[in-house]
């Protein structure tokens, strides 16, 4: 048998079922039930900025209406740095 058709049946056969398992195992161990805390903290961490600057009473957000260069529209891409 030469190696491609050696390789070929490994793939076709037990590879898949190697695959599948993996799969299976990332699947369970993502949903397991104890590791829902890890899963709440690591989602929350986009915000632990926001919270910190909220709590020491700054503004949070990046544009308001007071600023200048506040237009109301979106930028129509029409600009001389585009080429």
């Amino acid at each position: 048998m030469d190696t491609y058709s050696l390789l070929r049946e490994f793939a076709d056969s037990w590879f898949l079922i190697a695959m599948f398992a993996f799969v299976i195992g990332t699947w369970v161990f993502a949903f397991w039930p104890s590791l829902k805390s890890a899963r709440d903290d690591a989602a929350s961490i986009p915000l632990r900025d926001d919270a910190v600057a909220i709590s020491l009473g700054e503004d949070t957000t990046e544009c308001s209406k007071d600023d200048a260069s506040f237009t109301g529209k979106a930028d129509s891409g029409k600009g001389s740095d585009n080429g």
